[in-house]
């Protein structure tokens, strides 16, 4: 399923789902076909996938995400600064992508959330060399509602991004105020000059450039902070070892509240 995610997601197209029935079943039968299971001549190969693809696969509605207070309100032309650039990219019509942490089922299953939609959606992205540091593709804001959803009073939270989780916590009447920890002096200086003047909230929030455990290291104990939310990596290939060393600083500030993204999805790999 990675495999096919990362080098073959356009596998299928519109001819082939409208012709196996254009529903969430022929996405899920079509999705084994390419990943080589025989569903019909093979009983194992029939009982993985009725076990693991049909209930795994999730047709979404890009209106719903387009609807996205953040995604209706900040707007942008491509922008680079250094090895930064704000831009826009585009999920395919029926192209498969992640949609949300795995869920582990009580008969141990551990069962992958993979999506799809039936036309095109377009997103901003923001990204470093290249690579895809944050974009609103559902998976980002589905795994980060829960989050947004329960911050509140002070919050402080580590990684910049596009600014969505600052922009969604300082929309909240219950927050009064949200400090984002960034690194990089050129990612902020173009949410400064891009994103941040959109914000209704924009009084709200402050930036301040620091590496996340020297600043977590130095401030937890002071107890600026009332809820914590971390966000410092690509996906758990690099989480792991710094969702585990954040952790540790917990105990400088026992109070507050501390979240992790994809937390449940790294600690499958620990």
């Amino acid at each position: 399923m990675s495999f096919y995610l990362n080098y073959a997601p356009h596998f299928i197209n519109e001819k082939l789902y409208k012709k196996t029935g254009g529903d969430e079943l022929s996405f899920s039968a079509l999705l084994a076909a390419a990943c080589m299971l025989d569903t019909v001549g093979s009983a194992d190969d029939k009982l993985l996938y009725r076990k693991y693809f049909i209930p795994m696969v999730h047709k979404l509605d890009p209106a719903e995400f387009e609807a996205d207070p953040y995604y209706k309100t900040v707007k942008f032309t491509d922008k680079t600064l250094g090895d930064w650039r704000l831009t826009h990219l585009c999920c395919k019509a029926y192209e498969a992508f992640v949609c949300g942490d795995p869920e582990t089922l009580p008969d141990g299953r551990i069962l992958p959330k993979i999506g799809y939609f039936e036309r095109d959606f377009e997103y901003p992205a923001v990204l470093e060399g290249g690579r895809e540091w944050m974009t609103l593709m559902p998976n980002e804001t589905i795994t980060l509602k829960p989050h947004v959803n329960n911050a509140e009073g002070r919050v402080l939270t580590f990684g910049l991004g596009l600014g969505y989780f600052a922009f969604s916590a300082a929309m909240k009447d219950n927050v009064s105020a949200v400090t984002v920890v960034e690194r990089d002096g050129s990612v902020i200086k173009l949410f400064y000059d891009v994103i941040l003047p959109q914000f209704p909230c924009k009084d709200k929030i402050k930036i301040i450039q620091a590496d996340a455990f020297e600043y977590a290291e130095q401030n937890y104990k002071k107890h600026l902070f009332d809820f914590v939310f971390v966000d410092i990596w690509h996906d758990p290939s690099d989480g792991v070892r710094s969702y585990l060393k954040m952790k540790e600083y917990e105990k400088l500030c026992p109070l507050c509240r501390y979240e992790y993204w994809i937390e449940d999805t790294i600690k499958l790999y620990i």
